[in-house]
């Protein structure tokens, strides 16, 4: 039961993490401009954003790795 329950978490979060990466902005911008805005505001909306991007990508791959492990040793 706790196998299948990894196995479906695992592959959620790879589809999560694929999606998040997709959002980054790369060198001519990325989907993260629907968010917070491609323009040169002063506001700093865009980096925000970016910046929280960055978290949640980072703990969607720890995650990710924690359950790789998990599976790796149960299976």
């Amino acid at each position: 039961m706790l196998v299948a329950f990894l196995v479906v978490f695992h592959v959620l979060l790879s589809l999560g993490l694929i999606g998040l990466v997709l959002m980054h902005r790369g060198q001519g911008g990325g989907l993260s401009d629907m968010f917070g805005g491609g323009g040169g505001g002063g506001l700093g909306g865009s980096a925000v954003v970016e910046r929280n991007l960055d978290r949640l990508t980072i703990v969607a791959a720890i995650l990710f790795g924690l359950t790789n492990s998990a599976l790796v040793v149960l299976l």
